[in-house]
């Protein structure tokens, strides 16, 4: 069974820190990228960063670049979002997945979703 598993999350101020994982089992995740999305209640899930299955690729949306980085390690097959200069508008639940192919900024792109994990940032 495919399975992507987010942790990290949790309440932090705004102007903090949090760093997200998501680890990867059930198959091996060659040729695929990876990518973190956020959703909030009445909202679309909305593209964060994704980046290529070697790491040389990052693609970010514009409200976070700057101040977060996603980066991956193959060989324990996880997935890392670091968040720093945490906003109030970051709070959000967590998301990550995987595509075949290139990174994308489309969720239908994606075939594989984790359960999310809530970040919360207090002003």
């Amino acid at each position: 069974q495919v399975q992507l598993v987010e942790s990290g999350g949790g309440l932090v101020q705004a102007g903090g820190s949090l760093r997200l994982s998501c680890a990867a089992s059930g198959r091996t995740f060659s040729g695929y990228a990876k990518g973190w999305f956020r959703q909030t209640p009445g909202k679309e899930r909305e593209f964060v960063a994704a980046i290529s299955w070697s790491g040389g690729g990052t693609v970010y949306a514009d409200s976070v670049k700057g101040r977060f980085t996603i980066s991956r390690d193959n060989a324990k097959n996880t997935v890392d979002l670091q968040m720093n200069s945490l906003k109030p508008d970051d709070t959000a639940v967590y998301y990550c997945a995987a595509s075949l192919g290139v990174p994308s900024t489309t969720p239908i792109r994606y075939d594989y979703w984790g359960q999310g994990t809530q970040v919360t940032v207090s002003s």
